[in-house]
This record gives C-alpha cells, structure tokens and sequence, in this order.
C-alpha cells in the first residue's frame, strides 16, 4: 500500500519525539533524576539573602524590644491598678457595711424604706449596687449622705475592676504577641546560621553588620572627660562581650542595648529600643559625626556607637560578639541616621 508523503513526514517527527523523550528518560533513569534538583544558588545569591535576613532579623529583634519593654509597662500598670482596686474594694466594703446597718436599723424599727432592698444591700457585686443606685438614693432620703457614698464607692471599685480586666487582657495580647516574635526570630537566626555556613569570612563582608571588624580588647585612650568621652570609654570595655538578643548588660548586649548602656553609664538615659533612640534624640549631620553619636542603620533597625576615626562599636547579631569595626561596607551602604544624646 502506497503511503501518502504527508503522512510519512507526521510519522518521521512522531518517531524522533518519541525518541527524544527515550533517551530523555534515559538519562534521568540513569542519574536518578537529579535533572529535577534545584540549583544550588551562587555566592552572590547566599550573599543577598543573607544581607535581606540580616536587616529582618534586625527589625524583627527590636520590634520585639519593643513588645518587651511594653509589657514591662503593661506588668507596672496592672500592679498600680491591683493596688487601687485592693483600696476601692475596701471602701465599698466597709461603706456596704455601714448601709447594711442603716438597712438593719430600719428593718427592726420598722421607719424608713430600706427594708424593701435589704438583699441588695448585702450584695458584694459594686455593678449591681450601681445598676440600682437611683432606687437606694430614692429609698433613703433621711441617709442620702451615706447612700451616695456607697453609691461611689461601687462606682469607683467597678472602674478599678474594669481597668484592671483591660490591663490583663493587654499582658495576654503581648505575651503572645512576644512569643511570635521570639520564635519568627529563632527561624531567621537559624536561616542565617544555615547561609553563613556556605560563605567563607570574606564572602560574609558586606552581608550584614559585623564580621569585618575586631572583638579582641582594645585599649581606649581617648578623653572621659565628657559624658561623650565615658559613653565611648564604656563601648570600649564590652568589646569582646557576647550579643544576646534583649540584653542590655553587663556582659551581654544586642545593639540597642548596648548604645543605652554606654550612655547610661555616663550618667545619661536614653530610649531602650532603636526606633525610639533615632526618633527621640537630637539629629547630627552624617558629615560631622562625633565620638559618641548613635549610628541608625537599614530603616534605623539596627544602632552602633561611633567612636571616631571612621570606626564604630557594634552588637552585631546572635552568634556574633561586640566589636569595633570600621564605617564601611554595609555600614557604610546602610548608614540612614545619626543622633547625640
């Protein structure tokens, strides 16, 4: 039977596509698929992820600060409302009393109108009093005096109370919300410890803050005779000491920590958290830096202290120590604010 030329072409290119795909899985058969694998990524791709990671992590630990040191807050003002609570319920309870004996007066002699709201009288819920508050003012017209302080009293403990649910409510809200944060940062750490163990030292330079620099002791031997001067002499005495993220002393820092320990030990106190010291403190041109400037880097996330000569002390990141390293490099590239306290 003659086949027609067309269709010998469709069987000509059906047969090679079938061959082709043969020799393909081939080849995959005989390499175990590794066709498939994901690149590995270059040295310049760890290096960009890295740096991204190092500026996340940045902001991620201060944010966090910043949940701490609310909470701390938080913690104070519900010990303060705990207190004036434990002082209103006092007063409602010894004001309660005082009516319960107008009402027992009352009730024996068989004067007045009180009997009638005896069992709300004894009631120890303040919301209860208050929601029938114009019934007892109206029933006592010969002790308004007393009613309306009993009145105020429930009114004063109920705020205290409400206040007081708010307040804890609040340390639940940040307690999670600090949990979530802690362990989003724990995930970013142990990204980064995974890229880092793919770049040498040299490679690492530029990625992030730290790395380039020294955290052997280093003698300072600059003036102390300026708050500026003890703040830097300060810097100087950690090199060496470890990061650990929410530290802020004596041996133990992360980056804001450090800044305001520095500072505090000249006598000077300044914000805990980055954000807050960039925003809250005199601005310095980043052309006529002084020792003793706190340094803002990649969104003011991340802080160092300068200690002239174009160097700075810095808590880099976990796993890292305080070291003094030159105002280059990423520092250079990342550098968005300076401020003197």
């Amino acid at each position: 039977m003659h086949t027609p030329p067309s269709v010998r072409r469709i069987l000509r290119h059906r047969g090679a596509a079938v061959t082709t795909s043969l020799i393909a899985a081939g080849v995959l058969i005989a390499t175990g698929g590794t066709a498939g694998a994901t690149p590995q990524p270059t040295v310049a791709q760890v290096r960009n992820n890295l740096s991204k990671l190092n500026i996340k992590a940045d902001k991620l630990g201060e944010q966090s600060d910043q949940v701490r040191q609310e909470l701390a807050s938080a913690n104070q003002r519900l010990t303060l409302v705990n207190r004036e609570e434990s002082r209103y319920l006092a007063r409602f309870n010894a004001m309660r009393a005082e009516v319960g004996k107008i009402a027992a007066t009352a009730y024996e002699t068989g004067t007045g109108s009180l009997n009638s709201s005896a069992a709300l009288l004894t009631s120890g819920n303040p919301q209860q009093i208050l929601n029938q508050s114009s019934i007892l003012v109206e029933l006592s017209s010969a002790n308004n005096t007393e009613m309306r302080q009993f009145v105020a009293a429930a009114r004063q403990l109920t705020q205290a109370q409400q206040t007081a649910r708010r307040a804890k409510a609040a340390i639940v809200a940040l307690r999670n919300n600090l949990s979530k944060r802690k362990k989003a940062l724990s995930n970013l750490i142990t990204q980064q410890q995974t890229l880092l163990a793919q770049l040498t030292p040299a490679q690492q330079v530029g990625t992030g803050p730290g790395v380039t620099g020294t955290t052997k002791p280093v003698t300072y031997t600059g003036t102390t005779k300026t708050q500026a001067g003890q703040a830097v002499a300060y810097a100087y005495s950690k090199i060496g000491d470890a990061y650990v993220w929410g530290a802020t002393g004596p041996s133990n820092f992360d980056c804001s920590g450090l800044t305001m320990a520095a500072w505090a030990s000249a006598g000077v106190q300044i914000p805990r958290v980055s954000y807050d010291q960039i925003s809250s403190l005199p601005s310095v041109p980043l052309d006529a830096l002084q020792p003793g400037d706190i340094l803002g880097f990649a969104g003011n996330s991340h802080v160092g202290i300068y200690v002239g000569g174009n160097k700075l002390i810095d808590a880099p990141h976990s796993g890292a120590d305080v070291e003094l390293i030159p105002l280059s490099g990423w520092y250079a590239q990342e550098l968005d604010a300076a401020v003197q306290p």
